[in-house]
């Protein structure tokens, strides 16, 4: 796939199946997201792995920040929120690493840079032939899933990879014309 069919093809999976990347088809997706953009070569970036009994503890992780959040909660609804994960056979976590007051690399620069990082994976993952899916929702904010991670204070969840095989068909693409999105200052 050349490069610029990739960049207009880009597509989300929500349906993934097994096995998940392999270490190789991971060291990829990996090189492709330290790629992004790094204003004072940050590297504001961290990932997290889930597979296995990993995804396992990630929704125990959401069902416990569920539950703090809404105490009367009942278990049947917990138990939908923990198998959430297994949607796909590994999820990564993109966390963006903020160091603050920087007057030349501002918080956003270092978050857009992690959401850059993930982007990469994204691509480099539809590139290799996976599925992938970028989600965030409430628990990308939720403290319990903050610290059960071992975000810093001023670290961000920039979004939940789901990866795995292609389960499904893509969805059809909207047709989008450049120009109802640009301005121009001739």
């Amino acid at each position: 796939m050349d490069a610029m069919t990739l960049l207009h093809e880009r597509n989300s999976m929500g349906k993934l199946m097994g096995p998940p990347p392999s270490r190789d088809q991971l060291d990829a997706m990996y090189r492709a997201a330290l790629r992004a953009p790094d204003h004072k070569e940050l590297t504001p970036w961290r990932f997290i792995e889930f597979s296995g009994d990993g995804i396992n503890r990630l929704g125990d992780l959401f069902a416990e920040g569920e539950r703090r959040a809404n105490p009367g909660i009942d278990e049947t609804q917990l138990e939908s929120i923990r198998k959430k994960p297994k949607r796909a056979p590994m999820i990564i976590a993109v966390i963006a690493k903020v160091t603050p007051n920087l007057p030349k690399v501002p918080p956003v620069e270092q978050v857009i840079s992690a959401g850059c990082a993930a982007h990469g994976i994204l691509l480099a993952a539809q590139a290799l032939g996976l599925g992938a899916m970028w989600r965030t929702g409430t628990f990308a904010f939720d403290e319990t899933v903050r610290q059960g991670l071992g975000l810093e204070e001023h670290d961000q969840i920039v979004g939940f990879l789901y990866l795995g095989q292609l389960g499904g068909r893509h969805k059809p693409l909207p047709e989008r014309n450049p120009s109802d999105f640009v301005e121009r200052w001739d």
